[in-house]
């Protein structure tokens, strides 16, 4: 897709995110929104997806002769959920359903509704990382040349089962493992710097072997070439720093903790919905 589609997409998608969380007043859209340009564009131009002869994408839980993407701070249900529905995994109109009773759209992704899209439960901060460089072990062993992502919260970095992860994969060579961390330096209780400062984890990461890049993570072009550079080195697994803004097409809610885990009122929601317009060829849920 061109530059200017994927950000059209990504506008219907930030409509659904905000949609969403006030149907229901719960939910997580300040992360969310942040993480939306790169959600899209892994989906949508980058990842290589399994589908059937009239391009309708097709699901496994095995993943085998394709991308695969791991959902590791899964709080953003809202996005992932989203961008899942809105690339053909099951009906957009499903997100109608989001984190109600008997609903496959849960607060936090879980395999046990066996939702198209969703391999692993994520929630459980820390983890994705650990199953990321599993998938990609995996993948390297059965001769599989495709590639596996997983996207972590900077928050979440302050878990220790990560930093196993981050050991893990430069040892075992898995260069068909690209980590990216949603840098918007916010999490529930405040800064990141002031619960627990990570520092440079940019010099850590390096420390531990893996090839280390920035990218501006509202930025759609920046995105999708960031990402498809990260595929290029077969034994050393690369990690992109990603910098965002929590809120991001918000102008209220950008930059603000606050907004981690709260959902709009009724009155916010027609004011975000009016600084994300939809655009000719898009439609709402």
């Amino acid at each position: 897709m061109e530059i200017q589609q994927l950000e059209h997409v990504a506008t219907a998608v930030r409509r659904d995110i905000v949609r969403m969380v006030n149907a229901v007043n719960s939910g997580h859209p300040g992360g969310s929104l942040g993480c939306t340009d790169f959600m899209v564009a892994l989906y949508f131009e980058v990842m290589n997806l399994k589908t059937d002869d009239g391009g309708q994408v097709v699901f496994d839980m095995d993943a085998r002769d394709e991308d695969v993407f791991f959902l590791s701070n899964g709080h953003i249900s809202p996005l992932f959920y989203s961008v899942l529905a809105r690339r053909g995994y099951f009906p957009i109109s499903e997100l109608s359903t989001f984190r109600k009773l008997d609903s496959r759209l849960q607060g936090h992704p879980t395999t046990a509704e066996h939702l198209p899209g969703v391999r692993i439960a994520s929630g459980s901060l820390g983890q994705g990382l650990s199953v990321a460089c599993g998938a990609a072990l995996a993948k390297k062993l059965n001769g599989d040349p495709n590639h596996v992502y997983v996207l972590m919260g900077d928050g979440e970095q302050q878990e220790g089962q990560v930093w196993e992860g981050a050991m893990f994969a430069p040892h075992h060579k898995l260069g068909n493992l690209t980590a990216v961390i949603d840098l918007n330096g916010q999490q529930i209780d405040g800064p990141t710097s002031l619960v627990m400062n990570n520092r440079d984890l940019g010099a850590k990461y390096e420390a531990f072997g893996w090839h280390v890049e920035h990218m501006e993570g509202n930025n759609m072009a920046e995105v999708v070439t960031k990402l498809k550079e990260s595929r290029q080195d077969p034994d050393v697994p690369t990690l992109i720093l990603m910098h965002t803004e929590m809120g991001y097409g918000v102008d209220y809610m950008m930059g603000s903790h606050k907004w981690h885990g709260v959902a709009p009122n009724a009155e916010q929601l027609v004011t975000a919905l009016n600084q994300l317009p939809l655009t000719a060829g898009m439609s709402d849920y």
